[in-house]
């Protein structure tokens, strides 16, 4: 082997030696800068922030953003990637409207506590609060053309025997507001939901169903909530004398037929049997007020416990005798 080739061989071992001494290095380095970097730091981090909520008459968003900031502790990667950039691109964040105070015509404001619901939102779920820095965050929601319309439920029920519903089938919201161009608003007095179809039921029904979106229109909600109460019943059956009530001294109230006959449905178990204490009457007042001489029957103080009652005649012949 020629001298110039032992140079070049010693020369080429030394280069294989840099280049390991230096990816040894760099290696190094990167281990401890991700390990740092994982560490957590504590350090301020703003946030451009959009605000999301159903306010009556208004835009469900804000024409503005706000910015928050806070001391967090976060990770070195965030702290490091939140201060580098210049723009950020604004969080959209819901709030409660019962945290939202109005500050103007078309603005309003969030102020101290009640931001501490919407850590996670302004800032992700890796970031642990120290403080606050910004106090207020303002916002503003333009209004729009709106009307409230009531929400109908499409409803069939049907009970299993001595079931029956025991109460009024309940909606809520029970109304809603739509936005959008007043031709379209005009052609719009309700908000409908697909039919509920209730079969051999025994029991108190609650669900969530989806209004009907109107095409073109926006809603305050796109779903309700509603309640089907319903009891098991047991029925019960008396006759009783038809008086009359607030007649003047001297008159004299002749009631066609005398005798009604009552069924009451009543809630099970029965606490106490209401037959025995039930009066039914006709009112004097209601019979002057009749131009035919009739008058509907009435239950005098309706017992607590009873779901439905029927009165048999529904309408009674009224003659006065003077």
């Amino acid at each position: 082997m020629s001298l110039r080739d032992r140079i070049k061989l010693r020369l080429g071992g030394r280069e294989r030696e840099i280049a390991f001494l230096v990816f040894s290095l760099l290696l190094a380095f990167g281990v401890w800068f991700f390990t740092n970097l994982a560490k957590t730091y504590s350090g301020t981090i703003s946030v451009p922030v959009i605000a999301e909520c159903n306010i009556d008459g208004h835009s469900n968003q804000s024409s503005n953003t706000a910015i928050v900031s806070a001391r967090c502790r976060v990770d070195g990667f965030r702290l490091v990637r939140e201060q580098s950039r210049s723009d950020k691109k604004p969080v959209v964040v819901r709030f409660d409207r019962a945290d939202l105070r109005r500050t103007g015509e078309d603005s309003w404001a969030i102020f101290g506590s009640a931001k501490n619901s919407y850590i996670n939102a302004f800032f992700g779920e890796g970031a642990s609060l120290e403080a606050f820095i910004t106090d207020t965050l303002s916002f503003v929601f333009a209004r729009e053309n709106h009307k409230k319309v009531p929400v109908e439920v499409p409803l069939t029920v049907t009970c299993r025997s001595q079931f029956m519903q025991s109460g009024q089938f309940k909606v809520y919201p029970d109304s809603v507001t739509l936005y959008g161009e007043d031709n379209r608003l005009d052609a719009i007095d309700k908000v409908t939901t697909t039919r509920l179809t209730f079969a051999d039921v025994d029991e108190t029904r609650h669900g969530v169903v989806r209004l009907n979106r109107p095409k073109g229109l926006r809603m305050s909600a796109d779903e309700v909530t509603y309640e089907l109460p319903i009891s098991r019943y047991v029925e019960l059956q008396g006759n009783y004398q038809v008086e009359v009530y607030n007649a003047p001294a001297g008159t004299d109230l002749q009631v066609y037929p005398s005798v009604a006959n009552v069924t009451l449905r009543c809630a099970f178990p029965l606490v106490k049997d209401p037959l025995p204490n039930l009066r039914v009457y006709v009112d004097y007042h209601d019979f002057t007020e009749s131009k035919s001489g009739t008058c509907v029957p009435r239950i005098q103080r309706m017992p607590q416990g009873v779901l439905s009652c029927h009165i048999e005649p529904e309408v009674l012949e009224c003659i006065e005798l003077r």
